[in-house]
């Protein structure tokens, strides 16, 4: 009689433990960043600054301070009419500046990176460099837009150009560097050491920059544990931080397995954050629920958003990809793949043609188009999936294979959703 007792004791407390063993998620852990008020576009800086912007204003200063104001609001509140407004100031400091412009170019071929207009990005750069001052500082962005424009060799020749191991600058994107390579290890140790650096300077964006990327490459290395804490480490100095909640909330999706917790977390953030791909990735998870009617309403919202002209290029490989799953619109896909590779030539953009094409049943032509410029260039998962997908019906099984062993160890990264797809190569 007293085993059983205690047989139903021990039962009785494993099932009301407060979650499973293998869970790295606790609602106790984040709850408190999930109430926090909605960010509000006010500073005394701003409203004295942008209370002496007039049409005729000269007031250099004015543009300067208020274009990094709108740059802030946007990256807290993901409103896309604020980067907008940051580039009209940023503009307008760029036409009056008489000293220092190259600061000033450098500022707007930021704001044109946020907004993937990366050619126009490279003239201002070049236009930075060409002026003079701060060497460094324009060496540093055109490594970022070469990067972008996927002019690797370029790249690293401006990464050369700025050693020293013991910037912050130049760490982060050396770690880049190794990232894109897929050394994933060297990556974590750069970004590390970037994080100790940003820690002794006491700057908080620079911690908090270090702590969400951070978070990110653990995630990718399958330390979740780790991945999760820094996500935390990051709410802890910026409560509103949209980006960590949704690092959270893919934690508690992709590993956890807790779907609906997970929409919990992302319906908080986009009560006040207002980037659309969080209404993607809402659809996804509802999908994986076989919640049919959540997302269809939040692909709607994604739809309506992106319909803003402000956002210009930002979406297109979000499109494109929504036009071959959702839509079956092939010869969209085509089209709008073509605009990605003109504007921006990287093995994505090109994966994301040649998928298309496949799609669209051109199979040799994204086979062609995969050998060129996709395979064994990317070890992003999404396109190295892509590209076994072209291989798989070009009956190409040993290229197949081999990216699928990389594939199964990158579930993580690609959701449950495509577990079972990864399987079946």
């Amino acid at each position: 009689m007293k085993t059983v007792t205690l047989v139903f004791f021990l039962v009785l407390l494993l099932s009301c433990s407060s979650k499973p063993e293998d869970y790295v998620g606790n609602q106790e852990d984040y709850n408190v960043f999930l109430t926090v008020e909605p960010p509000k576009p006010s500073s005394k800086y701003f409203e004295l600054w942008n209370t002496k912007i007039r049409p005729d204003s000269i007031q250099l200063t004015s543009f300067a301070i208020v274009g990094g104001e709108y740059t802030r609001y946007f990256k807290e509140t993901g409103d896309i009419a604020y980067l907008k407004k940051a580039e009209q100031s940023l503009k307008k400091a760029v036409a009056i500046a008489a000293i220092g412009k190259e600061t000033y170019l450098r500022a707007l071929a930021r704001n044109y990176i946020s907004q993937h207009r990366f050619k126009e990005a490279l003239l201002l750069a070049n236009e930075a460099k060409a002026l003079g001052g701060g060497v460094n500082d324009s060496n540093s962005l055109l490594f970022d837009v070469h990067m972008e424009l996927g002019n690797y060799q370029l790249a690293e020749t401006y990464l050369d150009s700025i050693k020293n191991l013991s910037d912050f600058g130049y760490l982060i994107r050396l770690s880049k560097w190794n990232d894109y390579k897929g050394d994933l290890d060297t990556t974590i140790v750069f970004m590390e050491k970037a994080k100790a650096k940003a820690i002794a300077s006491k700057h908080k964006e620079l911690i908090l920059w270090s702590y969400t990327n951070l978070a990110d490459y653990y995630g990718h290395a399958g330390r979740i544990e780790e991945s999760y804490q820094y996500f935390l480490s990051a709410l802890q100095l910026d409560p509103n931080n949209a980006y960590a909640k949704k690092g959270i909330a893919w934690i508690i999706f992709s590993h956890d397995k807790n779907p609906k917790e997970a929409l919990r977390i992302l319906d908080s953030v986009t009560a006040t954050y207002k980037a659309p791909d969080y209404y993607l990735l809402k659809a996804k998870i509802a999908d994986y629920m076989g919640d049919e009617r959540t997302r269809l309403n939040n692909l709607d919202t994604y739809f309506a958003s992106v319909k803003n002209a402000f956002y210009g290029d930002m979406y297109n490989g979000y499109n494109v990809s929504l036009f071959l799953e959702e839509t079956e619109q092939y010869e969209k896909a085509i089209q709008l793949s073509l605009r990605e590779v003109a504007n921006r030539p990287t093995p994505e953009s090109y994966s994301w043609l040649g998928y298309s094409y496949f799609k669209n049943g051109e199979k040799e032509k994204a086979k062609n188009i995969m050998d060129a410029h996709v395979y064994g260039k990317t070890f992003e998962p999404v396109l190295c999936y892509q590209a076994a997908a072209v291989y798989s019906a070009n009956g190409e099984l040993e290229k197949v294979q081999k990216l699928k062993r990389d594939l199964v160890d990158a579930i993580y990264e690609l959701g449950p959703n495509m577990e079972n797809t990864i399987k079946s190569l």
